[in-house]
């Protein structure tokens, strides 16, 4: 069994549909997540609709003009296990209004996940200094960092605080090196796999839209290029994830 760690099943066509196109691939289990007050209630109500989909909440770095409050009134809701997605994009937040109030965010869903006790999902590109003060000043908060594009120096400031790592299509790309090297260096017991859907398909589907039917391809590369049976990718992928 496989499981989707992070995807975006309300951005879907049918996610009913494409939930039963990963279940017969052997997709056991789903982490739908927020990243956004608009659409919480549709990341919610999906999870609710599937025993095997489980939710986030949390606010997008891209997001950060608007006040993430809200969150707190989700936080007992049965199918929510995880804060996020949330972090530093200084890909798209060039200024510096934008980064400081990113920052402001991601702090809160820091002190939050402390608060509550709930792992925390993270989100950074082109900010690994930034990410990586905010991880060490909140020690004792764990999660994932998803969808890993950043450095190993960061990968591994992050694995020594308790933090996984999660990889997506990203790793079959052609400008994949990055992330491939720092594939290497990751311990099995920390690795997850995720899709990021509707984004970021693997190859060969890479253009299209992804779906969670997708992570197998995203698995079976790593299988390949790590030497590591994919059955037992798959076993430890899923109980890293639980």
């Amino acid at each position: 069994m496989l499981v989707d760690s992070h995807c975006h099943l309300n951005y879907l066509d049918d996610p009913d549909a494409r939930l039963h196109a990963a279940r017969s691939a052997g997709i056991g289990a789903f982490l739908c997540i927020g990243i956004g007050e608009d659409s919480i209630h549709e990341v919610l109500q999906i999870a609710e609709g599937h025993d095997d989909v489980w939710a986030s909440v949390g606010q997008h770095p891209q997001e950060a003009d608007s006040q993430p409050n809200w969150i707190e009134d989700h936080l007992g809701h049965p199918r929510v296990v995880a804060l996020g997605e949330t972090g530093l994009d200084y890909h798209y937040g060039k200024d510096q209004r934008t980064r400081e109030l990113q920052r402001q965010r991601f702090e809160y869903h820091l002190n939050l996940a402390a608060d509550v006790e709930l792992p925390i999902i993270v989100h950074t590109r082109d900010a690994s200094a930034h990410t990586r003060e905010l991880l060490e000043d909140h020690a004792g908060v764990t999660g994932v960092l998803h969808c890993f594009t950043e450095s190993w120096d960061l990968a591994s400031v992050a694995l020594d605080l308790g933090y996984y790592i999660s990889i997506s299509g990203i790793v079959t790309f052609n400008n994949g090196a990055n992330v491939r090297d720092v594939v290497r260096q990751i311990p099995r017991d920390r690795l997850l796999v995720e899709t990021d859907s509707p984004w970021l398909a693997p190859v060969p589907y890479r253009g299209q839209t992804n779906e969670p039917l997708f992570v197998v391809d995203t698995a079976r590369y790593l299988s390949e290029f790590l030497q590591w049976p994919y059955e037992q990718l798959a076993e430890q992928t899923t109980a890293n994830f639980y």
